[in-house]
């Protein structure tokens, strides 16, 4: 038996769910896209745009990798400044984080396992 096969633009596919376009909230659900196993985003972020509320994942680890630009990530205990195509920062279940597009910036995120709810915005506690 041959499985499905799909194909789409990332950006696109993404621009519903603030560029996530694999993850459990995909429907329909026999879409090959829609899975609790992980999340992807591409997101094409400007200069300056910024996400100043921090945020934390009760169970996901997430990977990010910057495919152009200058894109900087906070942690409570440092600063990650991916500044060259490749560069990533990856990061455990309950690390809270915040970030900024230093430039205009490419990001590929991912995020597993795919949860709802799992991503929440909170107060940092240093």
């Amino acid at each position: 038996m041959q499985g499905k096969v799909i194909f789409g633009n990332a950006h696109v596919d993404g621009s519903k769910h603030w560029g996530w376009f694999i993850g459990h909230f995909i429907t329909p659900t026999n879409n090959p896209r829609s899975t609790s196993d992980v999340e992807v985003k591409w997101m094409n972020h400007k200069a300056g745009d910024v996400r100043k509320d921090w945020a934390v994942n009760a169970e996901a680890t997430t990977l990010s990798l910057l495919i152009r630009g200058q894109f900087r990530l906070q942690f409570l205990d440092k600063e990650v400044l991916l500044s060259s195509e490749g560069d990533y920062v990856i990061w455990s279940p309950g690390v809270s984080h915040c970030w900024v597009a230093e430039s205009d910036s490419t990001v590929l995120t991912v995020r597993w396992p795919s949860k709802p709810g799992d991503s929440v915005a909170m107060t940092p506690v240093k």
